[in-house]
């Protein structure tokens, strides 16, 4: 395994993988849950995903390995809400590829995310999992870097 894991922020040039590792998270979270539950189109994503980028809409790490080979990112987003101080964090994706796991791959994503956080004066950072036990390990990583569980379900509405 490699111990030379860097941790980068993703710029437009990088949208092609990044959009991969979405894949594969959402493909690994689809297999999981055995449910089709993400509309999603790669080429779409990756217009989305430069347009966020360039607009400053829309942080992403990335870690790569000793070969400069993408394998796990974060993504962050600024949020609001009065319940929450005001500005915070959202982290709406955290994947590290299979063979990365358990080498501390998510923890130096999710320390740079912290740090970029603080200097953003962002008041918390939030995430949402899956209430189902296929999540189980998730949420208990989270759980152990300092996330508490406040309760209630994601819901969303498409319009």
């Amino acid at each position: 395994m490699d111990t030379d894991i860097t941790i980068h922020t993703a710029t437009v040039n990088d949208v092609q993988k990044v959009a991969m590792l979405v894949d594969e998270l959402l493909i690994e979270i689809t297999h999981a849950i055995g449910v089709q539950a993400f509309n999603y189109d790669h080429e779409e994503t990756s217009l989305k995903l430069k347009d966020l980028i360039e607009q400053k809409k829309y942080f992403v790490f990335t870690a790569r390995n000793e070969q400069s080979e993408s394998i796990g990112l974060l993504t962050l987003y600024e949020s609001y809400a009065l319940y929450a101080g005001g500005t915070f964090g959202t982290i709406p994706e955290l994947y590290v590829r299979p063979d990365y796991r358990s080498n501390k791959v998510g923890l130096r994503l999710l320390s740079h995310a912290k740090e970029f956080a603080a200097s953003k004066g962002w008041s918390r950072l939030e995430v949402t999992t899956p209430p189902l036990p296929q999540f189980d390990k998730t949420l208990a990583f989270y759980v152990r870097e300092g996330f508490s569980i406040t309760g209630g379900r994601k819901l969303k509405m498409d319009l």
